[in-house]
């Protein structure tokens, strides 16, 4: 991949659901290209398609028909076998729900990439990242003695462990409160400003979509508007302070 090629790009991807005799066509043909090093935010009502596109995107589903291109590499076709080696190398994710294993460690749970990768002796590489959230305190706690911006702040680490290109981070911030958010959103940015990671949301919070510098609209299957945000919201500088 050259420099001027996406990071990720899908041509004409369609998507439809076989459910008994019944076919759902949930994603119409939409096509985009993300660079590397962008922060964007894709937004859409419920039904929108854009939970469908976030999974093709993260490589945990494939397209029923189109192309799409991860780090240059093909993959709309790819066996699940090999599809996961991608996803395992190329893609961090970070969910709504936590995901943690609540009775181990931090440490122990941005551990569980490198085990599944086999990597051995990767503990220093996990206190790095757990210090790059601003936990670098916390590692022995358990999840039941973190609060929930903690908790996500874990889960943020486990997603950078593998030091992927792209993090997807599917409503990260849809069990936390406005204060916690800001938070959040402040060490997304400065992951994606101070350490260069490509960072796509999905989120239906118009305040959340406006610290990233591009939000995609989807409606019923297709990009109805793909806009840059001239003033990203800045969270608040002392929110968190990333190392």
């Amino acid at each position: 991949m050259t420099p001027q090629e996406p990071v990720i790009e899908i041509v004409d991807v369609k998507k439809t659901y076989h459910l008994g005799k019944i076919d759902v066509k949930v994603l119409h043909g939409v096509s985009l290209q993300i660079y590397h090093g962008e922060f964007l935010a894709i937004m859409g009502p419920s039904g929108s398609g854009k939970s469908t596109l976030m999974n093709i995107l993260g490589a945990l589903d494939t397209p029923s028909s189109g192309i799409y291109r991860l780090g240059g590499e093909d993959v709309s076709r790819m066996k699940e076998n090999h599809l996961a080696g991608v996803r395992n190398r190329k893609i961090g994710f970070v969910f709504q729900s936590f995901n943690l294993l609540s009775r181990t460690s931090a440490l122990d749970n941005v551990e569980l990439p490198l085990i599944y990768a086999g990597i051995n002796n990767g503990r220093k590489r996990c206190i790095e990242a757990l210090e790059m959230v601003g936990l670098g305190d916390r590692v022995h706690h358990k999840p039941n003695e973190l609060s929930g911006g903690q908790q996500q702040r874990v889960a943020i680490a486990r997603a950078l462990v593998n030091k992927p290109q792209i993090i997807l981070a599917d409503e990260p911030t849809g069990n936390l409160d406005s204060k916690t958010s800001v938070e959040i959103m402040r060490i997304f940015q400065e992951l994606n400003e101070q350490h260069g990671i490509t960072i796509i949301f999905v989120t239906h919070e118009p305040d959340i979509a406006e610290h990233t510098r591009r939000i995609i609209r989807l409606q019923d299957g297709y990009v109805v508007r793909d806009e840059a945000v001239s003033t990203p919201r800045r969270a608040a500088v002392d929110a968190i302070q990333v190392m």
